[in-house]
């Protein structure tokens, strides 16, 4: 019998306003990325056991590609692993749109194909249940 719970999916998109660049180029910390990762392994929890749960360990984490003020990203985060009180989590921060500062001071555009910035493995706890 397959645990309802694996498979389960949650996406967060998040506008990345000029105000968090912190690097030359517009760019962003990668902890940014994490930042989101940790909401989205919240609603995660809240989905598939009621509780907020708590984030334990990231077992692999990848900048891939930057991210930059002005970008939209999309968190995907999905359970791959249920255990009596943890949960295995798949993490992807992709960027799906781009500030053009080329083309002027507000453009921007949406990407052919988002561009994966980041990618991590995680552990997030539960309460036992009751």
């Amino acid at each position: 019998m397959t645990d309802r719970r694996l498979g389960v999916t949650v996406t967060h998109r998040r506008y990345v306003p000029y105000a968090h660049a912190h690097y030359a180029g517009d760019l962003v910390d990668g902890a940014y990325a994490l930042g989101l990762f940790g909401d989205a392994a919240t609603e995660v929890c809240i989905r598939t056991d009621g509780d907020e749960g708590l984030f334990a360990s990231y077992s692999d984490v990848q900048f891939r590609a930057p991210m930059r003020a002005g970008d939209v990203l999309e968190v995907v985060a999905t359970v791959t692993r249920v255990g009596t009180r943890s949960r295995t989590i798949d993490f992807e921060a992709r960027v799906v749109c781009r500030g053009r500062p080329d083309r002027g001071s507000s453009a921007a555009e949406v990407l052919a194909e988002p561009l994966v910035a980041v990618t991590a493995t995680g552990t997030v706890v539960v309460p036992a249940a009751v």
